[in-house]
């Protein structure tokens, strides 16, 4: 009766070894690696500066072979950051040295973005793909002269020219791209009637309602309505309007504001032709018969009667 009967599992066997214990920090349990690993120094897995995206982005950078795509866009379809985060961190590598971009300008006059990727930051002056070492040419023994006779001298050869010095190659710099031109502005209506303005800001405001793939700021119905309103003064319909701004959208829409400003500026309708307007009656001066023409006178009648008049 005195012997104790253990019924409970034991505890298993901690993976840390040593007294070392969790609460103590953090605890290594490394397994060595034999294939598909990479090396990241210290330099950047611990750096002060970066941000903790730039570090996680400049490993897997460091990860990829020689080739591999890493544009900004590239990266963003990758990873759940958006571009401009991305972008920045970018910027971080550059500024400290793990990454450099240059533009460069190919044979067939197309410019290229050329990136470097550095694992030791000081090494970031270096050139990145040494020259190739020429092989010596093999030198062969001169030939012995004959003696020559006493009473001959021996004439001292010519001295070799100094090898004249060879100027450094200047570095590439790519050749000025021509500027971007800008947009072409939004039309404007040549009468700013309030009936056409309002009009066009109640049909952007509820544009939203129909279609929940264009949201507009404020900001945005006021820099388009005035577009808006050019097409209802050349006679387009509201239904027409929405069906020319909504019609085909592509999936996803990013930009909303800036799709409809270029459908507002490329589909604009010409203008109406104004209708035919008649000659106007007028009132004949002497015999007050009405009569067309331009200007206020005389009738054909009182006219013929009376030659200076017609002449007049």
């Amino acid at each position: 009766m005195d012997t104790q009967q253990i019924s409970a599992p034991s505890r298993t066997p901690s993976p840390v070894r040593g007294d070392a214990t969790p609460s103590s920090g953090v605890v290594h349990i490394n397994s060595r690696h034999t294939s598909r690993f990479t090396v990241v120094g210290n330099h950047l897995a611990q750096h002060r500066e970066l941000s903790l995206l730039a570090i996680g982005l400049g490993t897997h950078i460091q990860s990829l072979p020689t080739g591999a795509k890493i544009g900004i866009r590239f990266l963003a379809d990758r990873f759940p950051e958006s571009e401009a985060r991305i972008a920045a961190a970018l910027r971080e590598l550059e500024l400290h040295g793990y990454l450099r971009r240059t533009r460069e300008r190919l044979p067939n006059g197309r410019v290229v973005t050329r990136t470097c990727s550095y694992n030791q930051p000081g090494s970031i002056d270096a050139h990145p793909v040494p020259a190739p070492k020429r092989r010596p040419k093999p030198t062969h023994p001169a030939p012995v002269a004959a003696p020559a006779p006493a009473s001959v001298a021996t004439p001292a050869p010519p001295e070799a020219p100094a090898p004249t010095p060879v100027a450094a190659a200047p570095p590439y710099v790519p050749a000025p791209t021509a500027p971007k031109p800008p947009p072409p502005p939004l039309p404007q209506p040549t009468k700013p009637l309030p009936q056409l303005l309002r009009a066009a800001t109640a049909l952007l405001t509820d544009i939203h309602r129909r279609t929940p793939h264009i949201a507009l700021t404020e900001s945005d119905i006021h820099h388009l309505a005035p577009a808006v309103a050019t097409w209802f003064e050349r006679g387009t319909t509201p239904a027409a309007v929405r069906q020319a701004l909504t019609n085909d959208l592509p999936h996803p829409l990013k930009f909303p504001a800036k799709f409809l400003r270029h459908r507002l500026i490329a589909l604009l309708p010409p203008p109406t032709t104004p209708a035919y307007q008649p000659t106007p009656l007028q009132n004949c001066d002497r015999c007050d018969r009405a009569f067309r023409s331009p200007t206020p006178g005389h009738c054909h009648d009182c006219a013929a009667d009376e030659p200076h008049l017609l002449s007049a």
